[in-house]
């Protein structure tokens, strides 16, 4: 079974919805992890600033990012460009995805080319 886990939710919300959001997808990505399991992580959309967050120690998933950062696959590239994520997601070693050449853009994540490769896809 392939994964690949993406994660949207917004940390500037300041909602414990978006939190929560991304504390069940790196568990989600946890658990995958320890069963054995092929799974990745993208962060697109305004989710493309958790990097930033997550890098600071004192933060309350930092433990759990860290347990599961090797497998980051990336964070959408023109996402980060709209949403203020690029520098702290190149300062902390990711890849800057532009599989999906989207008009406008400097390339965004695709979602066909995850389906191609097997994953299923899970949103949060």
């Amino acid at each position: 079974m392939k994964t690949a886990v993406i994660i949207l939710s917004d940390p500037n919300s300041g909602s414990e919805e978006s939190l929560g959001r991304l504390f069940n997808a790196l568990a989600t990505a946890y658990d995958y992890k320890q069963a054995g399991e092929d799974v990745i992580i993208q962060f697109q959309g305004t989710g493309t600033r958790w990097i930033g967050e997550l890098i600071k120690s004192d933060h309350i998933a930092h433990e759990l990012y860290q347990s599961v950062s090797d497998k980051i696959a990336g964070v959408s590239c023109g996402c980060a460009d709209v949403f203020g994520g690029s520098e702290d997601a190149v300062k902390s070693g990711f890849d800057l995805i532009t599989d999906n050449a989207v008009p406008g853009t400097t390339g965004l994540p695709s979602l066909v080319q995850l389906q191609k490769e097997g994953r299923q896809i899970l949103i949060f």
